[in-house]
């Protein structure tokens, strides 16, 4: 079969030629889809659910929401494994599905078994379900940093939570981006407890009046001389003073009972499990951009930088971005091992046929094949998709060494061929004579 391939190709050149073209533009095509990044992505198709009930403690977690949800999700279809994980106030739980299967068939099949589900666990929890990205998704990361002292950690961590955030979350190919470090703002209230005994008050009371008065109410609306006015009862918190002037009951005597009556109102920072810290000089406050699954990892990168640039004017005054992990530089130095092998490659084998057959045009013969049949072995990848990796990248550097075999072991049977039918040893014309050579060490 492999010597009919070759006579047939010897033959026919313009067809050889036409769909060497047709292959080469197909390869570009797909060179150019083809996903980059450094790392080969080797997770599995995994769905994450997380669920929060603060104050509980991990065995009320693991049999109220753990539990119910990983026996509703063992029997979904293609899953193959569920791992549940049950901590103080938070669940996860892992849906592992069968290789090959769409995240996103995967997630909305999730999405379908946690509906029937809902109804059966504990009031106000919802699960929800993790970023669709894999484990090797963070391609980026950076600090906020303020050197001018002007804005504390928990402005900063603001800026990052309400502005920065969004801003980044709207670039294609982002997933998510998460806070670290810094700390969260929170209105607190320091409840006195002899107050509390003094004005004879609940503390459910307290907590239910807070809730309900951050809240604004609807109504309809009054005509006046042909002029709709909107009537509306405004309640949204937006100072300390409004939580202090919340009014909890009245002391029996129709005096209201205020907040600020039982304890004090000021901003704090929420409780904190961990912090971030930057090359030896303090607290920092960062973001980890999470790539989408299945996106171009160089791609995403250079967007995020882009982005950056653009929203640097609108930072706050004395704030820098600066960035602490960036991916892009690993992806281009793989890229890069791959040119080198092929150059060297290549100049190394035209310089063995130069040398010993001293013939120019044979040395033609793997500087050409080499760079093309790399280019094709994109296609394959592409449809597979796999990435453009260090892995994938140096099993191409590592086969150029076959093909760089098979390059010099057809061109110098030829030569011994030609040398033949020159002294006159063997008497076929020249075209018959190299198609033999080929098919002679083809296989």
């Amino acid at each position: 079969m492999i010597e009919k391939i070759i006579e047939y190709c010897a033959r026919n050149k313009f067809v050889v030629f036409a769909i060497l073209a047709f292959i080469v533009a197909w390869a570009f095509w797909a060179l150019d889809n083809t996903p980059l990044d450094a790392i080969p992505d080797l997770s599995d198709v995994q769905v994450i659910i997380w669920t929060e009930w603060m104050g509980r403690s991990p065995d009320i977690v693991e049999d109220q929401i753990t539990y119910p949800i990983i026996t509703r999700l063992v029997a979904a279809p293609r899953v193959r494994a569920v791992r549940g994980i049950s901590m103080f106030g938070m669940s996860f739980v892992y849906v592992i599905f069968e290789d090959g299967t769409d995240i996103y068939w995967a997630r909305s099949r999730v999405l379908e078994y946690l509906n029937a589900i809902t109804g059966k666990l504990p009031p106000g929890v919802r699960p929800i379900l993790g970023p669709d990205a894999t484990s090797i998704g963070w391609v980026f990361e950076y600090a906020l940093v303020d050197e001018s002292g002007g804005h504390s950690l928990a402005d900063l961590r603001a800026f990052q939570d309400w502005t920065l955030k969004y801003y980044l979350e709207a670039i294609p190919g982002v997933a998510e981006v998460a806070s670290v470090g810094g700390f969260v703002k929170q209105y607190q209230v320091n409840v006195d407890p002899n107050a509390l005994l003094a004005y004879n008050v609940p503390l459910m009371d307290v907590i239910n009046a807070i809730r309900k008065s951050n809240n604004d109410a609807g109504g309809r609306v009054v005509e006046f001389s042909s002029t709709e006015y909107f009537v509306r009862g405004r309640g949204y918190i937006k100072s300390l003073k409004d939580v202090e002037n919340v009014p909890i009951g009245t002391d029996g005597n129709g005096t209201p009972i205020l907040v600020k009556n039982i304890g004090t109102v000021q901003f704090g920072p929420d409780i904190r499990r961990g912090l971030a810290e930057l090359d030896g000089k303090g607290e920092a406050v960062g973001g980890i951009v999470i790539m989408r699954y299945g996106e171009n990892a160089l791609d995403v990168i250079n967007r995020i930088k882009q982005k950056i640039e653009d929203i640097k004017p609108s930072l706050p005054e004395g704030v820098q971005i600066v960035t602490t992990y960036d991916r892009a530089d690993l992806i281009q130095r793989a890229i890069a091992v791959l040119r080198e092998a092929l150059t060297e490659e290549m100049i190394v084998v035209a310089l063995v046929i130069i040398l010993f057959l001293f013939h120019l045009r044979s040395a033609l013969v793997p500087i050409v094949i080499l760079p093309i049949a790399v280019l094709i072995s994109f296609i394959p990848m592409y449809y597979m998709g796999i990435t453009s990796n260090i892995m994938s990248l140096g099993g191409i550097a590592i086969a150029i060494g076959a093909m760089v075999d098979a390059s010099i072991v057809l061109v110098e049977n030829a030569h011994k061929k030609l040398e033949g039918m020159q002294t006159g040893l063997l008497a076929y014309d020249r075209d018959k004579t190299v198609i033999e050579a080929l098919k002679e060490v083809g296989r």
